[in-house]
């Protein structure tokens, strides 16, 4: 990348302390590439100081996460166990149940008993079989013992029923205790799951975000090395342009007046030299100069389509100004130059060139910008029906559809129409 900003910027021609360079390279000046990587290192500054947020971001939701993942524990643990207190309980229900039904069938047998006896006192009249228990005696002695038996049985009667109503009444107690014990279990356990489904969805929202913070934390690393990749290209081409400009200053102290005359004479002349002179590179530059300036007030759109169609499938340089690499801004900036328009060939400085028309009004040639690292940090030339010709560090100079996907997603408009 360095080698082929190096060797563009080398093709330049340096003459009387100002830099010049062939149109075929269109570099920037010093102070272009100054400013442009001040820029640079600006929005380096603001993407790392963008990471450390995230990464302060990224660390306070971790804590949230694993807090979360506390929680999600402890309900889980508080579910099992409610879990196994229901099962516990019914099945201890289940038991009173069947205790009360034996219980039931005791009493209800103790009845027929009862019941039995009573049909037998009544088949024999009642009272008379009673005298007849007592009179049947064959002593006093057995007739005591005999009434002694009666009134022992019936109250033996009496007592077992009464025993066995308490026991009954003492069994549907504990079972009601029971079932309202597990009528609370269940409404517990009912909680529980709602308290679980509200701490899975904060999890997955707490993920989600996470999984925003990695992607933007990507992206700005990603965009953090591009620009720390422009920074050093451009450090590399400012190197260069000091050092032309400095054996510039020395030939031309040591070109003597004789050169002034010839660059003085040439400056006046239409016509153009190929000589590989000092005196007759500057002419040429001055020459051509001057035809771009010209020439720049009417801006040959469609010439400069077709150079940038000469330049498809060229690779994206950061920093390049082509013709063997490009970026955006570069490209650009190149294809004008071969129409004979100069504009800048940075996007901060083409944004501000020409006039800016709606994306309706665009036309062919219309410049068109991209809010990717930043706002307007892409650019491309309008070719119509939604499409532009740019370089993109993914395809090189490639046409581009601007109405779905990527780009369509970063286009907000912005289209400025050179002059």
């Amino acid at each position: 990348m360095r080698k082929t900003v190096g060797a563009a910027v080398a093709a330049g021609t340096v003459m009387f302390g100002s830099l010049f360079l062939t149109d075929s390279v269109h570099a920037e000046t010093l102070e272009d590439v100054k400013d442009e990587r001040a820029e640079v290192q600006g929005e380096l500054s603001g993407a790392e100081s963008e990471i450390a947020d995230v990464m302060v971001e990224l660390e306070d939701l971790n804590e949230k996460i694993a807090s979360v993942d506390d929680a999600l524990a402890e309900n889980k643990q508080k579910m099992n166990d409610t879990k196994q207190k229901i099962t516990n309980t019914e099945e201890k229900v289940a038991s009173l149940e069947e205790e009360v039904k034996a219980l039931q069938e005791k009493i209800e047998e103790r009845k027929e008993i009862l019941k039995e006896r009573i049909v037998s006192l009544q088949k024999n009249g009642g009272d008379i079989s009673y005298l007849e228990v007592v009179f049947g005696s064959k002593s006093f002695g057995d007739m005591i013992s005999r009434l002694s038996a009666v009134s022992k049985i019936a109250e033996s009667d009496e007592k077992l029923m009464k025993q066995q109503e308490a026991d009954k009444a003492e069994v549907e107690e504990k079972k009601q205790d029971k079932e309202d014990k597990l009528a609370g279990l269940k409404d517990m356990k009912v909680e529980l799951e709602g308290m679980k489904e509200t701490i899975t969805a904060q999890k997955e929202q707490n993920e989600k975000d996470k999984q925003k913070l990695k992607d933007k934390k990507q992206d700005l690393t990603a965009m953090k090395s591009e620009l720390e990749d422009k920074d050093s290209s451009l450090a590399a081409v400012e190197s260069e342009l000091k050092q032309r400009q400095n054996n510039g200053n020395n030939e031309s102290d040591s070109s003597g007046n004789s050169t002034a005359v010839a660059s003085s004479s040439s400056s006046q002349s239409d016509s153009s030299s190929n000589s590989s002179t000092s005196g007759d590179g500057e002419l040429k530059q001055l020459s051509n100069s001057s035809s771009n300036s010209n020439k720049s007030g009417g801006g040959n759109h469609s010439s400069a389509i077709s150079a940038g169609y000469t330049q498809t499938g060229t690779p994206y340089v950061t920093a390049g100004k082509g013709p063997g690499g490009f970026d955006c801004s570069g490209f650009v900036s190149w294809a004008f130059g071969q129409a004979g328009v100069s504009i800048p060939s940075s996007t901060s400085a083409l944004q501000g060139v020409g006039s800016q028309v709606s994306y309706s009004s665009a036309q062919p040639g219309d410049l068109v910008f991209f809010n990717t690292y930043k706002t307007n940090g892409h650019v491309g030339i309008y070719l119509g029906n939604g499409k532009f010709l740019g370089a993109q560090n993914s395809t090189g100079v490639a046409v581009a559809d601007m109405t779905s996907g990527y780009w369509n997603d970063k286009f907000a408009g912005h289209v400025r129409r050179v002059n």
